[in-house]
């Protein structure tokens, strides 16, 4: 009984365009982010499997149809941690107008732009193609960005430096396992991968625990962190995607050491 009525949902949507399916699950969640707002964060309680929901439901529906496999979990990897991260980042804000109004524009505009990615990698375009790559930066910009935000609140929070080494471990082998799942969009995700992901997520996870022990302001130790994962992540990628050039090697290693030299230059002795 729940396929058919399944099945009769996704016959009715399929007749809008995906555009307009995009524009309409974007103004939707951009609705139910504005409500958050008005409510101080001892309710995130609620709201969290509101947002996860509602979200998967969201993201399922502007795309709708070619859903196989490992893409039930990949497809929806970044617009579930950019909604929650988001929502998050938005308490460490003063709760006005002033900043509610450009926070929920800001959120639109990107969810927009994740969701247009995510219906190119449904689609399964060949990695090619100027479109993938186009796709393919969108969805590595977010990811740093969402890196960024993440870490900031969970450093924000002062927790334990086990927490937080174990918390960029689960953070970073997501990403990465998003990351490289992207290079060839296969249904099934092979075994070297979850190897590398694991490598990279523990040496986040010791530079988090290293640290945590070091007078840093929340935002520069995020800042860094979020660097490392752009640096080794895109070196991991390169390797993968047969671009291990010189070229992009120095590149990301020009990137870590120039926000090293920042970071250490802000350290409060």
């Amino acid at each position: 009984m729940f396929k058919k009525y399944l099945n009769l949902l996704t016959n009715k949507v399929k007749k809008f365009d995906k555009r307009i399916r995009v524009v309409v699950g974007t103004l939707f969640m951009s609705g139910i982010m504005l409500i958050a707002t008005f409510y101080f964060f001892d309710k995130a309680w609620i709201f969290i499997p509101i947002f996860l929901l509602v979200t998967y439901v969201v993201t399922w529906l502007t795309i709708s149809e070619g859903i196989r496999k490992v893409e039930w979990i990949m497809l929806f990897v970044i617009p579930l941690f950019f909604t929650i991260s988001l929502y998050f980042f938005y308490f460490l804000f003063p709760v006005r107008w002033l900043t509610r109004f450009p926070f929920i524009i800001l959120y639109g505009v990107s969810l927009y732009a994740i969701l247009l990615t995510v219906n190119i990698f449904n689609v399964g375009v060949k990695t090619n193609l100027q479109l993938y790559r186009a796709a393919f930066s969108v969805n590595y910009f977010f990811q740093v960005l969402l890196f960024f935000l993440i870490i900031n609140v969970i450093l924000s929070l002062q927790l334990n430096f086990l927490i937080n080494g174990i918390s960029l471990l689960l953070l970073t082998a997501v990403m990465l396992l998003h990351l490289l799942w992207t290079v060839k969009l296969d249904l099934i995700i092979e075994k070297e991968i979850f190897y590398y992901c694991l490598i990279i997520g523990i040496i986040m996870a010791e530079l988090a625990v290293w640290l945590s022990f070091i007078p840093m302001r929340a935002a520069i130790s995020a800042l860094l962190l979020s660097a490392s994962y752009y640096s080794l992540a895109g070196l991991v990628y390169s390797y993968f995607n047969k671009r291990f050039f010189k070229e992009i090697i120095r590149e990301y290693i020009f990137v870590i050491g120039f926000v090293i030299l920042i970071s250490f230059l802000s350290l409060r002795w």
